[in-house]
């Protein structure tokens, strides 16, 4: 039962709430309190002098519900990668270690497996699903069995295979997430062009400040979203390069470890 357990689910629903409540209480205590204050100053400057050119805050910028979502999207996102990456890196410190603790260049016979399967099992048990210890395990036991070497290699190869596959096919929610940043932004960008158009009589009776400010809220949501995407995007890239550098580190452990040293 506790192998079973879905702490990866439940770390992600748990980052998601503390996101949104991170999120959620800046924009109440400091962004939206210092873009009203902003906006309020700005008017009454434009009032007092008709020639004045109105000025760019970053709080006026962010202070918009879909940038918002945006940057509780990206801190979700940001906490799905650290805990992904600390398993991969984890998983590269097993690595350095020499798990078969057998002397230098000495033959592994058919002999040997049942003392280096013992070995493999000894190890912590949160290990035991890690690829590594997976792929020797797989290798020691099917040389066990046929004494062949090449079948040895093809095993661990495809253990090492599938265990990218499943690695890459894990990212499949922070590329959901890469993906719906941008779609928040466009939504923000609606929203604004609809509130923009509703106001275009006042706009013909000479009062542009609603306008302006529906157009502001559909290009600054579309920027902060985009600029959002592309950041987490090198992220997503740097654990994709890390999960494949595991794998192909991997396969590299099993062939000079073991698979070159086998006596068939």
């Amino acid at each position: 039962m506790k192998k079973n357990f879905p702490a990866e689910l439940v770390y992600q629903v748990f980052s998601l709430l503390i996101a949104f409540i991170l999120v959620h209480a800046v924009y109440v205590t400091l962004i939206r309190p210092q873009a009203s204050a902003f906006m309020e100053q700005e008017a009454v400057n434009m009032r007092a002098d008709p020639g004045y050119v109105q000025q760019r805050s970053f709080y006026v910028v962010v202070k918009d519900y879909e940038q918002e979502t945006s940057f509780v999207l990206m801190l979700w996102a940001f906490s799905i990668l650290g805990y992904k990456g600390r398993a991969v890196y984890r998983q590269q410190q097993l690595l350095e270690r020499d798990l078969l603790q057998l002397p230098d260049n000495l033959p592994i016979g058919a002999e040997d497996t049942r003392s280096l399967v013992e070995r493999i099992r000894s190890l912590p048990e949160q290990m035991h699903d890690w690829l590594l210890p997976r792929a020797l395990l797989t290798a020691i036991e099917r040389f066990a069995a046929t004494r062949n070497v090449q079948n040895v290699s093809t095993a661990a190869r495809d253990v090492c295979s599938s265990e990218g596959e499943r690695l890459e096919s894990e990212l499949s929610i922070i590329r959901y997430i890469a993906w719906a940043i941008p779609s928040v932004g466009f939504i923000g960008t609606v929203r604004g062009i609809g509130d923009a158009l509703g106001q275009a009589h006042r706009a013909v009776e000479g009062d542009i400040t609603g306008v302006t400010a529906s157009l502001g809220v559909a290009f600054n949501s579309t920027f902060i979203a985009l600029v959002i995407s592309i950041v987490l995007m090198f992220f997503v890239h740097q654990m994709q390069l890390m999960q494949e550098r595991l794998v192909l580190d991997s396969e590299r452990y099993v062939d000079s470890w073991l698979v070159r040293r086998l006596k068939s």
